[in-house]
């Protein structure tokens, strides 16, 4: 008999993607150009997996929605010339060792793989194109058509795009978000220590990993369980 089919969940920034340096440069942009002080450096790195929009919620509860709306704006209008300028060396962008994880995993025959991301569509398809994972996601899901991680309905859609059950999944990121996302979906999670949050905000993940090889393990160990 063969095995049942698995799904690993991608979160992207910061948990594939080495994204910090370009999203702290485009929201002290952003503030610039409102004539507002940036945040702290720590609370952007906090707000990083939540979407745009709930991110500057967190980091201007003093600000009122119009002021909101005009930085998400200013934000966009920075990343985007910033994502573009990579080009095509944006791989350097996967910390190292993650993107041999991707291809080890597409040779998996009962293995499916999908992203969860707060990003837009058009900045999840740019990373995609730019590094030629094209035919790696069976599901893409992104803040455009979907709440706030860590509400749960990025994934319930990449299960049900893919049909497999919650049981038979695991969400991979650096967030508390989306450890709570996961969670919240009956799906499993495993938190990595190189993004954006640190273990002790990982602490609720079924495993906490420091290294890409860890996450090899980790992810070896959850498929054979599935047997």
């Amino acid at each position: 008999m063969s095995p049942p089919l698995g799904l690993v969940v991608f979160d992207v920034d910061g948990t594939l993607v080495d994204s910090r340096a370009h999203i702290l440069a485009s929201m002290a942009a952003a503030f610039a150009d409102l004539g507002l002080a940036a945040p702290p450096r720590e609370a952007i790195v906090q707000s990083v997996g939540l979407s745009l929009p709930e991110g500057m919620a967190q980091l201007t509860p003093d600000q009122g929605e119009d002021i909101r709306r005009a930085l998400v704006e200013r934000y966009k209008s920075h990343s985007l010339p910033r994502h573009t300028a990579h080009g095509s060396s944006a791989s350097a962008m996967f910390f190292p060792g993650m993107r041999a994880v991707l291809d080890r995993l597409k040779l998996e025959p009962y293995i499916l793989m999908a992203a969860a991301t707060g990003m837009s569509r058009r900045g999840l398809d740019r990373i995609i194109s730019q590094n030629g994972l094209e035919g790696y996601f069976h599901a893409t899901q992104v803040a455009d058509h979907h709440p706030s991680k860590p509400h749960p309905a990025m994934l319930l859609a990449a299960l049900s795009e893919t049909g497999i059950e919650a049981t038979h999944a695991v969400m991979v990121g650096d967030t508390l978000y989306d450890i709570q996302m996961g969670q919240a979906a009956g799906a499993r999670a495993i938190g990595v220590t190189w993004g954006n949050h640190d273990a002790a905000h990982l602490s609720g993940a079924d495993h906490i990993v420091d290294s890409p090889a860890d996450l090899d393990i980790a992810l070896k160990n959850w498929m054979e369980d599935l047997t």
